[in-house]
């Protein structure tokens, strides 16, 4: 296994640039192997086998990532268009549960859905379990907000679900990187990976149950969800991929060239490990500022007037303005040094409210 040490050293340094939760910052693999293969397509010695082989190796870093076969997972772009297969597969009536302020990218493509009858509840993050009651048909939420970073107690999501027969759709886009993940526990699981998992932005997962998978229709089925992609290219006949495969979306494939290399480095590095010093730098910066620690690593204070926002700005630190807070999110890049330029620049704010 890599230690967080030596994983910090894929890294440039980066002083203040405490918002992994918007964009992660890259590897210096990954900006090594984006220059060979911008170099290669320049020369006209692109190749798209071998980006195929990118693909196939991705899906197998991020399988072993979450904890599942990699027949279980397909690719794609982004979040919403994932969420947007699912979304269409429900039938006509559904009735679906989401997190109140939850990331649009996980409400929106069922909210679009209005017109044929399905319904979309919000409910506190706190309540999400109890609020999964007989007649729900899926619940849809992210296990970390994007918002604030607060964790979803999703076991108990699980258990409600599965008591009142509701399907689970969790996003692990805020999670998966930071925290260990688990994506068996889910029926559905979306993530895009150029957050914490440091991938360039346009490359996504899906994972799905076998059993559940039935049940989704490959809404964006072209050439590459079929059995074998190189013979799929031409209609008019459709043998789509008997695994998670159907649901691919045709890649693009300089951004997962360079993924590659970003989820080969997280898949080598014990989970629990990248979160303990994550959050330990972030709970550094709260117990500097008088609050109890959080064991995450994404801090939000309150900041209706954006006045934190231009202190931290003004001191050097990328951050993030969201939902009336300004959001610091810690990752690998980060040191003690970012933690007291943000503690000096918050001092000397308005009195810190969480």
């Amino acid at each position: 296994m890599t230690t967080v040490a030596e994983a910090r050293r894929h890294f440039r340094p980066a002083p203040g640039y405490l918002n992994a939760a918007s964009l992660g910052l890259p590897p210096q693999d990954v900006v090594d192997t984006l220059t060979v293969e911008l170099a290669r397509w320049q020369a006209g010695q692109a190749d798209p086998l071998r980006y195929d082989a990118a693909v196939a190796t991705s899906r197998e870093l991020f399988a072993g990532i979450v904890g599942v076969p990699a027949d279980r997972v397909a690719v794609g772009s982004q979040v919403s268009v994932l969420a947007g297969l699912v979304a269409s597969s429900l039938p006509d009536g559904a009735r679906v549960v989401c997190v109140e302020g939850d990331f649009s990218s996980v409400v929106f493509p069922f909210l679009v859905h209005a017109d044929r009858g399905v319904t979309v509840r919000h409910v506190p993050r706190e309540r999400l379990a109890e609020e999964v009651v007989a007649g729900t048909d899926l619940v849809a939420f992210s296990l970390a907000m994007s918002a604030c970073g607060s964790v979803v107690d999703a076991d108990s999501v699980v258990e409600a679900a599965s008591r009142v027969g509701a399907l689970t759709m969790c996003d692990l886009t805020q999670a998966a990187g930071w925290m260990p993940v688990d994506a068996s526990r889910f029926d559905i699981t979306v993530t895009s990976a150029y957050k914490w998992l440091c991938s360039p932005r346009g490359t996504a997962f899906l994972t799905v149950r076998p059993e559940v998978a039935d049940r989704l229709r490959p809404t964006s089925a072209g050439w590459y969800a079929g059995q074998d992609v190189w013979s799929s290219v031409y209609g008019p006949g459709m043998s789509l991929a008997q695994d998670a495969r159907r649901f691919d979306v045709s890649p693009a494939w300089l951004c997962w060239a360079g993924t590659v290399p970003a989820l080969r480095l997280f898949a080598s590095l014990e989970a629990a490990a990248v979160r303990d010093y994550d959050a330990g730098l972030a709970d550094a910066l709260r117990e500097g500022l008088g609050l109890a620690p959080a064991g995450r690593p994404v801090l939000s204070l309150e900041d209706a007037d954006g006045s934190r926002v231009a202190r931290l700005r003004e001191a050097g630190a990328s951050v993030a303005a969201r939902a009336g807070k300004v959001r610091i999110a810690f990752h690998l890049w980060n040191d003690t040094d970012d933690v007291e330029l943000a503690l000096k620049a918050l001092r000397v704010a308005a009195p810190v409210g969480a």
